[in-house]
């Protein structure tokens, strides 16, 4: 929400000192080449990486989290003496070049919940409704521990509590969502 509304991004200070966090938590490495900066000709199911290498089609209709994508594979031979590879991967290839994906026609069309959630909330009814959402944390404990009775974690190990501590507060978005509904 505070990164698609613009009284949040108002000041240029605000977004350097965002990159600085960002290059120190990536102990100053370029950024990694995303899906945009590959070229895809989607009529002659072609694909070429920002080397200007050809890439071949892996794979069509692959399903992830409910969308439809055609994915391309980089030939391992150009990924391994490749220039960009850097920047385009994490670890130097071994088994296989780089992978990319993109959305096919009807997934692009087809919106997903996440997409309409954002329209949801960046409705000024959604506004409004997210800006009562925003308040003091205390009464969200309260609520959690006491009203709930979800005072202790029964799981053990980071994973399985955080997972656990997460269903909690689903519990009480939900109800939170729901009395601001009605």
């Amino acid at each position: 929400f505070r990164k698609r509304n613009p009284l949040f991004n108002q000041s240029e200070t605000y977004e350097t000192e965002q990159e600085k966090r960002r290059l120190k938590r990536s102990k100053g490495k370029p950024r990694l080449f995303t899906s945009e900066d590959f070229h895809c000709d989607e009529a002659a199911q072609t694909c070429h990486c920002p080397a200007g290498n050809a890439m071949w089609r892996s794979g069509v209709n692959v399903n992830s989290h409910n969308q439809k994508y055609t994915r391309f594979c980089g030939y391992l031979k150009d990924c391994k003496v490749c220039p960009l590879q850097q920047q385009c991967m994490r670890k130097p290839p071994i088994k296989t070049g780089r992978q990319v994906q993109f959305k096919n026609d009807e997934s692009r069309k087809k919106q997903s919940y996440i997409d309409k959630m954002k329209v949801k909330i960046d409705s000024p009814m959604g506004r409004r409704q997210y800006s009562k959402l925003l308040g003091c944390i205390e009464p969200v404990f309260g609520n959690i521990t006491v009203n709930k009775g979800m005072n202790k974690l029964t799981l053990r190990g980071q994973t399985k509590v955080s997972a656990q501590w997460q269903l909690y507060c689903l519990v009480h978005n939900i109800e939170k969502l729901q009395n601001t509904l009605h």
